[in-house]
């Protein structure tokens, strides 16, 4: 028999949603619409999951797609190839090989669990289904990337297992806006919760993303001045 793994009672989680280096920066062909906006509020949420001590839980995925859209094996994929600031100081990583196995008190040995799959939807793998499906908490909140890909597959998991969603809705990515429109108005009519991550957070000044090199990110874009003539 499987034991069940703890359950998390009056708990937020945070689920971030392949939050990988080449999905989010300029510098990918397959970089995100609006990235600096979404980095920003991936930011703001990272620094409050460690303020408050809330767990995470993260997929990456173990290919990448090329401007054509042809799939490959990810050689950096063994080092997760995320994001530097979403990942916490105690984590765990489980590589997707099949396997179910996953200590009883895993979330309070680690901060963070990193889960590794083959495809976008986290529940064609055995051990994030295991993990995301058996874990109780109060409230699921994502983030992460594509909108219209992985986040709708893994909030549509999670309703369907009877949790409760919050998709933080300018702290997900997409690549074509008139699909994750679509993919959003889905997930809400299922049961999630839409909100901006100042609804969660309140309202902030940071701008910076602190990772992405881009011109934009680094702030050297100026806005056009006002006619005043």
């Amino acid at each position: 028999m499987i034991r069940p793994i703890i359950t998390l009672r009056r708990k937020r989680i945070l689920v971030d949603i392949d939050i990988q280096r080449d999905a989010f920066l300029a510098s990918s062909p397959n970089c995100i619409k609006n990235h600096r906006r979404v980095l920003a509020n991936i930011r703001r949420l990272m620094g409050w999951a460690r303020l408050r001590n809330v767990r995470q839980i993260s997929t990456v995925r173990d290919f990448y797609e090329d401007k054509d859209h042809h799939t490959h094996n990810n050689p950096e994929s063994k080092y997760l190839n995320k994001i530097s600031y979403t990942v916490r100081d105690k984590f765990i990583t489980y590589s997707a090989d099949g396997c179910t196995d996953l200590p009883r008190d895993i979330l309070r040995q680690y901060d963070q669990v990193v889960l590794h799959k083959r495809c976008e939807n986290p529940f064609k793998e055995p051990r994030a289904d295991r993990m995301l499906s058996e874990l109780r908490a109060d409230e699921f909140l994502i983030m992460g990337a594509l909108t219209e890909e992985a986040v709708k597959a893994t909030v549509l998991g999670l309703l369907a297992r009877k949790k409760y969603v919050t998709v933080l809705t300018d702290a997900v990515g997409s690549r074509q806006k008139n699909a994750a429109e679509v993919a959003l108005r889905q997930m809400q009519a299922k049961g999630a919760r839409l909100i901006e991550v100042k609804a969660l957070l309140g309202t902030s000044c940071l701008r910076q993303v602190g990772v992405c090199g881009c011109d934009r990110c680094l702030g050297k874009l100026a806005k056009p001045l006002a006619n005043t003539g």
